[in-house]
């Protein structure tokens, strides 16, 4: 984002959102922006959050039920891609689970 000259906060503001829609609609140059996904999650608390057994959440959400124990008990550690799934489901479970549906 480029700064103007004294920009007021609700100008940033402004231009921030309309960047976003822009990037959510596919009309930016995706080169510009970076995606940040945290080295660590918390998947247990993750799956608590929705409410969900681990065998139910393993369901909805495509996990194999001894992976998904494992990744919760420090066993084993999420790959980017499976933090970045994480993460849509911490934010946005019905999205995912809508998506998912057959």
């Amino acid at each position: 984002m480029k700064k103007r000259k004294k920009e007021t906060v609700f100008e940033g503001i402004m231009t921030g959102a309309k960047e976003a829609l822009a990037y959510a609609r596919g009309e930016a140059d995706p080169s510009r922006y970076k995606v940040h996904i945290p080295e660590n999650v918390d998947v247990k608390a993750i799956r608590e959050a929705t409410g969900l057994t681990q065998e139910t959440f393993a369901l909805r959400y495509g996990f194999n039920l001894g992976r998904l124990r494992d990744l919760e008990q420090g066993r084993t550690h999420p790959d980017s891609v499976v933090r970045a799934y994480l993460l849509v489901i911490q934010r946005n479970p019905k999205a995912v689970k809508d998506a998912l549906a057959a």
